[in-house]
């Protein structure tokens, strides 16, 4: 049996929960997903815009007519949200075998002493709190069953923080952490705990970052040849698509021309 209907026979008509899921990552891996399992798989697409979810949505059911996709806005950082949102789900997508916590943000480069406040509660409740959160509604789902996936979207800043970085830098540090800590707590089940960390990668990241500031967001990678969306999008899915004994547990994912946060080759 060839790689590729390996992958599709242990993904397929599994329900699959992506935050983050209206663009960039969380969208390019849903996209792969459903190409990987060739339209059998549900899934559950969330995001704060719901009209970006549905125009992805009718983008691979007009793909794939017998996918199942579930739309719902949710803004992880509202965390009395999260409980009622997976409780709430419909019969047909409550049994979850595979949650990717990709939602997250970085707000500004300022330095310590000088970060807004809103700035260090939304990138905390966001990055850190959301998806733990999530995750602690979802994990007992798959414990009852004893499988699961949880993919946690980290960064190279949780393992090399930079100036500029004070408060996003420590978010993903806690992703990390929190990512060990899971796959010791669930070592006896097969559960598995695989953390994707990002290096440069063109998104609306740097435009979130610098709050609309194009001009800004753009230098961030001129003269490089960044990674994107879809890069790590087949990162993810070869990961929950490899034999349920196999963890890819900590992926680090760079372009050519990146050692480090900060060593990135420029062309001039």
């Amino acid at each position: 049996m060839s790689f590729g209907s390996k992958a599709a026979e242990r993904i397929s008509n599994k329900v699959v929960l992506i935050t983050g899921a209206s663009a960039g990552i969380g969208a390019a891996t849903a996209k792969e997903i459903a190409v990987t399992a060739n339209g059998n798989i549900k899934l559950i697409l969330t995001a704060r815009r719901k009209d970006k979810l549905q125009d992805l949505a009718d983008e691979l059911t007009q793909q794939f007519p017998d996918i199942k996709v579930l739309t719902v806005a949710l803004d992880v950082s509202k965390l009395e949200t999260i409980r009622p949102f997976v409780e709430a789900l419909p019969q047909e997508f409550a049994d979850i075998d595979v949650l990717v916590n990709n939602a997250g943000l970085a707000l500004g480069r300022d330095p310590v002493g000088s970060i807004l406040d809103e700035d260090i509660t939304t990138m905390f409740q966001t990055n850190v709190l959301g998806l733990i959160t999530l995750t602690q509604a979802v994990l007992p789902i798959m414990k009852a069953k004893d499988s699961g996936d949880i993919i946690n979207l980290g960064s190279i800043a949780g393992r090399d923080p930079y100036p500029g970085g004070g408060i996003y830098c420590p978010t993903k540090a806690s992703v990390k952490s929190f990512s060990h800590v899971l796959r010791k707590e669930l070592i006896s089940t097969k559960i598995r705990i695989i953390e994707i960390d990002p290096g440069n990668v063109e998104t609306e990241f740097s435009n979130v970052r610098f709050k609309g500031d194009l001009e800004k967001a753009k230098a961030v990678y001129a003269g490089t040849e960044p990674l994107y969306a879809e890069d790590i999008a087949e990162f993810i899915v070869f990961a929950i698509t490899r034999k349920q004994k196999t963890v890819m547990a900590e992926t680090l994912v760079f372009s050519t021309n990146q050692a480090s946060a900060t060593h990135l080759y420029r062309e001039e």
